[in-house]
């Protein structure tokens, strides 16, 4: 299976870098190369589907659990689909931090998201303090637990250690490997025979320069990619590695 490389662009991007997705998607890396997913920002979202022509896919970095009511500034996953957006990513750690969502708004959420008719990118991960106490399979198997909707179709795992993000540190790739596999099992745990067809990504400072090893981890199928995503010029370093 091609990998996925998914772009979050966090609250990053104007009219202007739209530009950066009609590249990407015009880039035609051929049959078996990477899957491209992009999430800018809600206000580039409809800009994007159209330049997008179908070769990135685009979603939403967040999405409220109500599918609509008096919830000012809040954006459903109704509207997101609305848009034309695929996908949508939840329990990001910095929503989780930032927003002060705990697991069980992350589930909310990502019920909302596979209701709406979107795949879903549950994200996970530790904080340095945790791994460092030798917590990180505990960390997860919470989140998880807490986290996960009822079933596993449409869902996609994003494994990103709350420290590798935005630092320039990342895992050692035995580390990954790991995590990633603990992941595994729990999902299995969970889900039965359908939990080894739930997507892994790794996430946290991915780079051109790391992708490809990354990628060569069992049970990482794919990457979610910070920074490096706002450029086509990077992306697609991080595709020709993969």
């Amino acid at each position: 299976m091609p990998a996925l490389i998914v772009g979050n662009w966090k609250m990053n991007g104007t009219g202007e870098a739209v530009a950066e997705i009609a590249e990407m998607a015009g880039a035609g890396m051929g049959v078996g190369a990477p899957s491209l997913w992009i999430a800018p920002p809600f206000t580039l979202i409809d800009r994007a589907v159209i330049v997008s022509a179908g070769g990135v896919k685009i979603g939403g970095q967040d999405c409220h659990a109500k599918a609509s009511g008096a919830h000012t500034g809040c954006v459903s996953a109704a509207m997101l689909a609305d848009l034309g957006a695929n996908f949508v990513i939840v329990g990001h750690s910095e929503r989780r931090r930032d927003n002060g969502e705990g697991n069980a708004d992350v589930r909310a959420k990502a019920m909302a998201g596979k209701a709406a008719g979107l795949e879903v990118i549950l994200c996970i991960g530790e904080t340095r303090d945790e791994r460092d106490a030798g917590q990180t399979n505990e960390v997860l198997s919470t989140q998880l637990a807490g986290s996960l909707p009822d079933d596993a179709e449409a869902l996609i795992i994003a494994y990103e250690p709350v420290w590798a993000i935005g630092t320039g540190l990342v895992p050692t790739l035995e580390d990954v490997a790991a995590a990633h596999a603990h992941i595994r099992a729990r999902l299995v745990a969970c889900y039965g025979p359908a939990g080894h067809g739930v997507r892994i990504l790794y996430g946290g400072s991915v780079t051109p320069a790391n992708a490809g090893d990354l990628l060569q981890v069992a049970e990482v199928g794919g990457v979610l990619v910070g920074g490096a995503s706002l450029t086509a010029a990077s992306l697609l370093a991080i595709a020709a590695a993969a």
